[in-house]
């Protein structure tokens, strides 16, 4: 008679495995904090006195303290806050909710080090006040711009001519505000050739079904052509005529702008800055608390099944480009109305490109993008603080700083994104 076979006994483990994925971000977004430490030691060497952030500018109606902190050892202390958020990213053993607490301490020690760094033994305090009002102001047109591109690709349209976009509106705001010497007509004008350019890309993408990645850099060479062709030959034989606009003047909200600090930040801008920040709440309300937002994000995701249940797919993503096509058309503006009333050739310098990579960084969400604009905003303004006090970089390395950290942010923080799945792609019924 032959003995039963032994019963094997399994050992069931529950090992949680770690995506490739997430690990690669992880670790990457580590070697990059680990780098920034590196980098902020490598400064601490040339830091010496101390380092003074003014609060208020000086001609605010009430003057706060300015902030002396010691040069060397703030570096340090920054240094050292980088490395531990670099260790906690290398070791694999912080819960996801926390990452973006380390991402965050790291990102704000470098930058704090950094500046630290910048203003220690210097003549003038780093204007803090000044920072962040000028942030607010620079990252105007990429919040826009970065509105335009969340509609259109939440509604599964790639994009790329938001610089574009940016241009023809610039000219037309200029001409038209320079002939009428009206803001809102000139805003008017812009609205329309940010339109125009947004039914161009409608129809070539959704009715021709052109390669839209293709599509979109045919139509920024298109708008650098047509625009330089009419500057060259119409506006700037007229400049006295055709290219002086009214500019935008900072508007005051009584009460509020008068609070410490805080008031001449948030509260003491231009109408175009109210309206960008009223666009995020009205694009995310649009998104995600209306029958047409969730038709949106439906014909972004799988428009066969969109189709299936009644969804005009065709006209959704037409009313989403369109749409977009308002926002870019008004951060378009900002680029003559904002400042000197004027149009250059080019003078939209890759801000375009710059918006699109906030709605990469935002994962297509109106709130996330408007802040990655916002942290471009910020890099650009301080790049300009930093000539003002004269620091030992080279000045070219400061003209290029905002588009490095673009391709940083892009690169190196967020890692894999999911896009919505039908971004790109034609729809033939």
């Amino acid at each position: 008679m032959t003995a039963p076979a032994p019963e094997t006994t399994r050992v069931e483990t529950s090992v949680e495995l770690e995506p490739a994925a997430v690990r690669r971000q992880r670790l990457t977004t580590g070697a990059l904090i680990a780098l920034v430490a590196v980098l902020l030691f490598a400064l601490t060497f040339s830091t010496s006195g101390s380092a003074r952030f003014a609060l208020s500018d000086a001609f605010a109606a009430v003057q706060l303290p300015t902030v002396a902190v010691p040069g060397p050892a703030t570096v340090i202390i920054c240094t050292i806050l980088c490395l531990a958020a670099a260790v906690g990213f290398f070791s694999g053993r912080l819960p996801r909710r926390w990452e973006g607490v380390a991402g965050a301490v790291g990102g704000v020690a470098f930058v704090l080090g950094f500046l630290t760094w910048a203003a220690a033994g210097r003549d003038l305090p780093f204007p803090v006040s000044n920072q962040f009002a000028g942030s607010l102001e620079l990252a105007t047109p990429l919040v826009l711009g970065a509105l335009a591109g969340v509609l259109c690709e939440r509604a599964g349209v790639i994009n790329v001519a938001i610089e574009g976009q940016f241009l023809t509106a610039a000219l037309a705001a200029v001409v038209v505000g320079s002939v009428t010497q009206s803001i809102p007509a000139a805003l008017i004008a812009a609205i329309v050739a940010g339109v125009a350019m947004a039914a161009l890309l409608a129809v070539f993408s959704i009715k021709y079904l052109v390669n839209q990645v293709v599509l979109g850099v045919v139509l920024n060479l298109l708008a650098t052509g047509v625009t330089g062709f009419v500057f060259d030959q119409l506006v700037k034989p007229q400049n006295a005529t055709l290219n002086s606009a009214p500019v935008f003047q900072a508007i005051a909200i009584p009460g509020l702008s008068k609070i410490p600090f805080l008031g001449p930040i948030l509260f003491n801008q231009s109408i175009l800055a109210y309206l960008a920040g009223i666009s995020v709440l009205l694009v995310w309300i649009l998104l995600y608390k209306t029958t047409w937002g969730l038709r949106v994000r439906a014909v972004g995701e799988h428009p066969k099944a969109a189709d299936t249940v009644g969804i005009g797919v065709i006209g959704i993503r037409w009313s989403a480009v369109l749409a977009g096509g308002v926002f870019a058309g008004l951060g378009g503006a900002f680029f003559t109305l904002g400042a000197t009333g004027s149009f250059s050739k080019e003078l939209t310098v890759g801000n375009g490109f710059v918006a699109l990579a906030a709605v990469i960084m935002g994962r297509w969400h109106p709130g996330w993008a408007a802040i990655m604009a916002l942290l471009f905003g910020f890099v650009t303004q301080m790049s300009s603080q930093l000539q003002t006090l004269s620091t030992p970089v080279p000045s070219q390395f400061l003209l290029i700083l905002p588009y490095v950290a673009t391709v940083i942010a892009v690169a190196g923080l967020i890692g894999r994104v999911r896009a919505p799945a039908a971004d790109g792609q034609p729809y033939e019924k």
